[in-house]
């Protein structure tokens, strides 16, 4: 059961009094300072397979180091658990009990007493020192001392007499002076609550009056060697020194091992912060832990690791931080920390990370990182384990107070247990004495109803012992334990039964749990999970866990008749905690085995000598190794059974199988991007810099693995997003990849920091940035860093918005904010990094922009005019309309002299269209217009609206206003060589495609195959775009009416085999569209009409040729028939038009014989395409149907 017993202890002689090296106050009296510690003796020397780390064990057995105390001093034991992490990922436990032992030693009394003196002295001179100018420092420790003979130089004189008492604590000639020991178990499984009871029963020993009935040698060497390791569904029995222990261990169908009582973690935090901290743990966001008990930080890291199952922690883990290792938690990577808060509100001086996740234990109190996205279900999942908690009287909303009483009262009855008359001992207790100190009447009354209350509980108890072997509240936790745990793993069973379909994981799950899904789904701990299933070949090669979980899935399959996947967003409770907990009561009811008991060895006349109060050391010559070959041997477990389990067990804390763990260890050697634990031991400078170094190399690793992945997801959704393939990334896993992009950035500005100004290192960073800037250079407000940084939200800025100040940033001197061994003062890993976000540049993010929709956002116009022709001499009044996704601006005016404009609106979205037109007025109010260019301030991502037509009365259709469709461009870029960026995205048609001037030279050049296949293109664009979901459709604007969008098809079809027109006479679609209706109105009255169907399509067709024609909108002709395009596709309507056009008498007139609207076939083909158009719901642009009623 256990590998080592050991001991430590202040080291002998004054010299070793010696102050922790980290995390000292010489401000505070002797008495509260902790010194330096060492392992006194460990028995056996050591074990082959679990070599003893000294340095690791003295450290966690003591974090905060040695401790000195005074008769006046509570000096109650105090136990605590502990871990030991290897690096390939193996564990060892560690129990320690902590007391405190009186100080024989001369020597050390006189250097305390001369500690005490030297400090009074250095407080006296303070307090005496005159009023002159201080620093901040010496303000903040300035106070009155007592012997100050002058008060008007005291500050708080009053106090004089507790602070000589404070001052003067410890006298040599009449206090007691005790210093701290520890005992502890190191065992290769996590046993707490028999270990406990082991520790305290040694300790009990020694501080009796009676001595034990056998020496502590017997008892020590019981434990080490004959009492074995219970294996997997098994339960022993041992014997301590007053009384039996009980431990038990899960059958490999059963949940793993767990022995930590589960219900103090929800007194201490209540069921919402909990689950707060599981959610944080899952996501792999850095966690720090901080009490004044270690019992407490490691109550709670091991609780949260276990209700993650089936999925494991996979990074930094270390519940007990030492203060000597304090400067990990600069560390730049997950980890999950515990921090001894030494009784004391230090949490202010403590610098927390916008990414850390902070748990206040003692007063119930998280602070969360930002934008923490809900666990699913939380509310009936909070739901249920509040049922549970209520069913064993636990308050879901938490009690600390509760929990700390149940807990001291827990250790009274620990240390009191040689009172229990089945031992045959008797001792004080504390309660006792207390009570006869203040009333002996009522001393007595109370030590009669207390031995009858045991009485009581006692003949209660002895008809369960014939059942029940272990204690009743050790039964209770084991329950409330196995309770809790069954409903977090039926979460996971519910929420993960399809796992093993993780590439299309996401696409079929309820919205509101995508954002936790998307980025559970990122991390370590379920990258590890799925790789364990990939690499096993069958269920003997599955891990423990895995096979676990796998035969819990397949039971659901097996309960619940669901198809076609387990994929529902129906809470289901859990269903199995009764067959659980039967599984614990029968192992409890049944002892399996029983160790032999503690026996007299083999030891010299006058070893193992009881000393009342002193634990002493132990025999090693007849611990140092077990039975080989005598009678206890024989009658105790076979030791090639107990050492095959244990490396069984071994290889259970591991999780792999021998290839495997091969495979992962030279993966966790090779990666870089984690360290996996801080080695507790050798501490010099070469160790400490090299681990930085480790930092520094993973950051540098894993910004290269993020913007590799970035780019390779965003540059095939570009490639897509208007129906070209498949699309490959949602909305949802951008902004997690944005988001974890963002946590890598704070982990690097945060790494090496002198001093933290704010919770974002990154954005403190920027606004410095800002502030100096501005005193040497005036950038306009809006157009640079300043107004990028007043203006954006710090955590879902678009990726590279920000980086050209922090370029420039970067260059500056960083000595001053940076300790040497920070990532942003590694010049060559700095100018790596810089390098890797820059690439960004070669892709576009929209998450700032689909986030902050109602944020304010400043956007830049700018009009490009013809030079040609005298374009630029237009004497009109301009005006522009930018519409988006999201709304859209109104019209503005645009001086006609700049042709350009600034101005600020809610955020408009991605930029779809931008109409523009003049109100003709002037000597010349013909304007031809290149192109149009808008640019969002904020994220710099800038929109080109090709036009190349002519607006004005009497040229090109007579229009004064136009539609753009436009397309994203790489900012500051003129020219149009795109090949380092992703495929444009659709833009409007040029001129030569709208502009229809049909005469000889500019006839379309496409024959009726081109034409059917370009058609086909836009209505299978179309379909696709709805056959999408729906938040990853692009915009149906393009698809209408972009380049080779419907209206470009259709242009294309009218256009074919139209007759040559009169010389100096443009020709228009809308012409002819206009006769064919003058046409079907005057046979409409004619009442020339085939039949009923036919005078419903006229009808709507003249209808919809009369609205539009009557709009005050001066759109021209070809914005017109854009416009009809549109609403018959909105209202289904194009193929009957279609055919109508084709069996009108004017088609015949304008139309050569060869033309494609005059071929049956091929006509009723494109109506066949066009009615695929039916089943979708098309909603149009504002933009594209303003001025239309219908």
């Amino acid at each position: 059961l256990c590998q080592y017993i050991e001991a430590t202890k202040f080291r002998d002689g004054a010299r070793g009094l010696a102050s922790a090296d980290e995390g000292e106050n010489f401000e505070q009296s002797p008495l509260r300072r902790t010194f330096k510690s060492k392992v006194l003796a460990h028995y056996p020397e050591n074990v082959e397979w679990s070599p003893f780390d000294q340095d690791a064990v003295g450290m966690l057995c003591m974090p905060k180091g040695l401790s000195f105390r005074t008769q006046a001093d509570t000096r109650e034991p105090q136990f605590h658990p502990f871990i030991i992490t290897r690096e390939d990922g193996s564990r060892t436990y560690g129990f320690a009990l902590t007391f405190y032992e009186e100080v024989t030693s001369k020597q050390i009394c006189s250097a305390m007493q001369t500690l005490y003196h030297m400090h009074n002295a250095e407080q006296y001179d303070i307090l005496h020192t005159p009023t002159t100018p201080r620093c901040p420092e010496e303000q903040r420790h300035l106070h009155p001392h007592p012997l100050n003979p002058h008060p008007q130089h005291t500050l708080l004189p009053t106090p004089s007499i507790s602070r000589l008492q404070r001052f003067n604590s410890y006298d040599i000639s009449r206090d007691t002076l005790y210093v701290s020991k520890c005992i502890c178990l190191i065992a290769p499984m996590a046993f707490p609550q028999a270990c406990r009871k082991v520790l305290q029963q040694l300790h009990q020993a020694v501080s009796s009056p009676q001595p034990p009935p056998l020496p502590l040698e017997s008892y020590v060497y019981n434990i080490l060697y004959e009492v074995p390791l219970p294996p997997a569904g098994r339960s022993l029995k041992f014997s301590g020194v007053y009384g039996p222990v009980v431990c038990q261990r899960p059958s490999t169908a059963e949940l793993p091992l767990f022995d930590f009582p589960i219900s103090q973690v929800f007194e201490l935090l209540g069921v919402e912060n909990v689950l707060q901290l599981f959610t944080c743990a899952l996501l792999e966001i850095q966690i720090l832990l901080y009490s004044q008990h270690y019992q407490r930080l490691m109550t709670v890291a091991e609780s949260i690791t276990a209700l993650m199952f089936p999925f494991q922690w996979q990074h930094v883990y270390v519940p007990i931080l030492p203060a000597s290792l304090l400067h990990f938690l600069d560390a730049p990577v997950p980890y999950l920390m515990g921090l001894h808060s030494n009784g004391e509100a230090k949490q202010d001086r403590l610098s927390f990370q916008a990414n850390l996740c902070f748990v206040d234990i003692d007063n119930h109190f998280i602070e969360l990182p930002e934008d923490l996205p809900q666990f699913p279900n939380k509310l009936e999942f909070i739901q249920e384990i509040s049922e549970v908690l209520l069913a064993f009287g636990v308050s879901p909303e938490g009690n600390p107070h509760h929990s700390q009483g149940q807990a001291k009262h827990r250790c009274l009855r620990s240390t009191d247990m040689v009172t229990d008359r089945r031992n045959g001992n008797l001792a004080s207790s504390p309660l006792n004495s207390y009570l006869l100190r203040e009333n002996e009447t009522i001393a007595r009354l109370q030590a009669l109803v207390k031995r009858t209350g045991l009485d009581v509980r006692e003949d209660a108890s002895s008809n369960k012992d014939l059942k029940v072997q272990c204690d009743e509240e050790e039964l209770k936790m084991h329950q409330l334990n196995i309770q809790v745990r069954e409903v977090f793993a039926n979460r996971f069973t519910q929420m993960f039964a399809d796992y093993e379909a993780f590439a299309s994981f996401l696409s079929d799950q309820p919205e509101p749990y995508l954002p936790f899904l998307s980025r559970f789904l990122e991390t370590q701990m379920f990258a590890s999970f799925i790789d364990s299933k990939i690499l096993c070949h069958d269920d003997e090669d599955k891990e423990h866990t895995l096979r676990v979980f796998d035969f819990r899935v397949d039971k659901i399959r097996m309960l619940n008749v669901r198809t076609p996947t387990l994929r529902t967003s129906m809470y289901q409770k859990c269903t199995n905690i009764d067959e659980a907990e039967k599984a614990i009561e029968m192992r409890v009811v049944k002892i399996d085995h029983t160790a032999l008991h503690p026996h007299l060895l083999d030891m010299k006349i006058g070893q193992g000598r009881y000393e009342h109060g002193f634990f002493p050391r132990l025999q090693s010559d007849v611990l140092s190794t077990g039975p080989i070959s005598n009678k206890w041997a024989k009658r105790s477990a076979p030791a090639q059974w107990r050492r095959k389990d244990r490396q069984k067990q071994h290889a259970e804390h591991l999780y792999l199988d021998n290839d495997q763990r091969e495979k992962y260890i030279q993966e966790a050697r090779n990666l870089g991007t984690t360290i996996r634990q801080p080695k507790l031991s050798n501490l010099s400078p070469s160790v400490i810099a090299q681990t930085n170094w480790k930092f520094v190399e993973g950051l540098l690793k894993e910004c290269r693995n993020k913007t590799k992945r970035m780019l390779v997801e965003k540059m095939g959704r570009e490639a897509v997003e208007l129906g070209h393939g498949e699309v490959s990334i949602t909305g949802v896993e951008e902004n997690t990849l944005i988001a974890s992009l963002c946590d890598l950035l704070e982990r690097i500005w945060s790494h090496g920091l002198q001093v933290k100004q704010g919770k974002s290192a990154l954005w403190s960073h920027l606004h410095h940035y800002q502030e100096s800037k501005e005193k040497t250079d005036a950038t306009p407000a809006g157009l640079g860093p300043p107004g990028l940084i007043h203006n954006t939200e710090r955590r879902k800025s678009d990726a590279g918005a920000a980086l050209p100040p922090l370029k420039v940033s970067l260059i500056r001197d960083m000595r001053k904010l940076y300790k040497r061994y920070a990532f942003l003062r590694c010049d060559d890993e700095k100018e790596q990094f810089l390098y890797h976000l820059l690439s960004f540049n070669a892709v576009d993010y929209f998450c700032f922009t689909n986030v902050f929709t109602t944020i304010m956002i400043p956007y830049h116009v700018l009009v490009i005019p013809s030079k040609k022709l005298g374009g630029s001499m237009f004497t009109a009044n301009p005006w522009v309309c930018v519409s988006g996704e999201l709304a859209e601006t109104g019209v503005l005016q645009v001086p006609k002299h700049t042709q350009e404009i600034t101005f600020e609106c809610q955020n408009l979205g991605k930029l779809t269209t931008v109409q523009m037109g003049h109100d003709n007025s002037g000597l010349y109010a013909k304007w031809l217009v290149e192109y149009v260019m808008v640019r969002n301030e904020i994220t710099g991502h800038a929109y080109k609206f090709p036009c190349g037509r002519w607006l004005g009365k009497g040229v090109d259709d007579g229009s004064l206003e136009r539609v753009l469709v436009g397309e994203l461009v790489t900012p500051n870029s003129e020219n149009e060589d795109r090949m380092c960026r992703t495929p444009p995205m659709q833009q409007s048609p040029g001129m030569m495609r709208r502009f229809v001037t049909i005469s000889p030279n500019s006839k379309p050049k496409l024959n009726t195959g081109q034409i059917q296949e370009g058609v086909g293109e836009a209505i299978n664009g179309i379909v696709k775009h709805f056959h999408k979901p729906e938040k990853e459709r692009g915009s149906l604007t393009l698809l209408l009416c972009g380049e080779y969008g419907l209206v470009w098809a259709l242009e294309q079809v009218f256009q074919h085999g139209f007759k040559s027109p009169r010389l100096f006479k443009n020709v228009f679609i809308w012409d002819l569209l206009e006769k064919s209706q003058v046409y079907f109105e005057s046979a409409e009255q004619r009442e020339v009409t085939p039949d009923e169907n036919w005078q419903t399509r006229v009808r709507h067709f003249c209808r919809f040729m009369r609205a539009i024609n009557s709009t005050s909108r001066n759109i021209g002709k070809d914005g017109k028939f854009q416009m009809l395009v549109c609403l018959g596709a909105r209202d289904h309507l194009l193929h009957h038009w279609i055919a109508l056009l084709a069996d009108c008498p004017i088609t015949v007139q304008m139309y050569e014989d060869t033309a494609l609207i005059k071929d049956r076939s091929l006509v009723n083909s494109l109506i066949r395409v066009l009615q695929t158009l039916q089943e979708f719901n098309i909603t149009l642009e504002a933009s594209l149907v303003k001025g239309i009623g219908i």
